[in-house]
């Protein structure tokens, strides 16, 4: 994990849609470094795990291909 130190202030975090209002949501964002950002939201100041894009993505596609009805 990772703290990004300058800029933070410049990242726009983004949580799912799907999130609802019980707190327990992770935020992401697109980095400078050109990763990506993700978050606590409950815990901005907190670490931030930085991915790869690619990992990423694929994350995103197992979600979706896994994704429990």
């Amino acid at each position: 994990m990772a703290r990004i130190r300058d800029g933070t202030s410049r990242i726009q975090w983004r949580k799912s849609s799907h999130s609802g209002d019980t707190g327990n949501c992770v935020e992401v964002a697109f980095l400078p470094s050109g990763r990506i950002g993700v978050r606590d939201s409950k815990n901005p100041a907190g670490p931030i795990l930085e991915i790869h894009g690619s990992d990423w993505r694929d994350f995103i596609n197992w979600m979706r291909t896994n994704e429990m009805a």
